[in-house]
């Protein structure tokens, strides 16, 4: 049996790679901490985009543990250009995973990317940590659980914590409450 940590960054300023938390979202980054201590986490994987990296960077503090970015959890682009009607395309790639829009990722080839990641951690380092986005997190819980859809996308909260075990070859999937 392996298990792993999927959490969803704490409240962000915005959605630039380079987004701070907001004053509340360093609040929460602190509480997570308080929750997670106690895990036996030897590793701390975290997207490359400030809001994760923040996020996370208490308990890694409290843990001395260094953190590893990993480009492969950067949040999912689903264009290059602004949509004034996003959430239908978004609905869509959750329908449709090859659906892509201007300049943006599939639903396919950003699940391949999170499942990657997803897979190596619970082969070499059970207990870890991975830190990313809520629609990369919800690609990937789709992918398990195809009932998790576009409307169970919209409930994330920031953060919001998943519990994954492999047991043999089934995933297990807990969504667990933070703080």
């Amino acid at each position: 049996m392996s298990t792993i940590y999927l959490i969803r960054h704490c409240e962000t300023t915005g959605q630039a790679p380079e987004a701070p938390l907001t004053p509340r979202g360093e609040e929460q980054a602190q509480r997570l901490c308080t929750q997670l201590f106690d895990l036996p986490i030897p590793h701390l994987i975290s997207s490359p985009y400030r809001r994760a990296l923040d996020s996370i960077q208490p308990l890694a503090t409290a843990l001395k543990l260094p953190v590893a970015q990993e480009e492969d959890l950067k949040e999912r682009r689903l264009s290059a250009v602004p949509l004034d009607d996003w959430q239908d395309h978004l609905r869509r790639t959750f329908i449709d995973p090859d659906y892509t829009c201007p300049g943006g990722e599939s639903s396919r080839i950003a699940t391949k990317r999170i499942t990657r990641v997803v897979e190596e951690a619970l082969q070499q380092h059970d207990g870890s940590i991975l830190v990313t986005h809520g629609n990369l997190l919800s690609l990937y819980l789709h992918s398990i659980d195809p009932t998790f859809g576009f409307e169970e996308s919209l409930q994330l909260k920031n953060p919001d914590i998943f519990k994954v075990t492999r047991i043999q070859q089934q995933t297990i999937v807990e969504h667990l409450e933070a703080f």
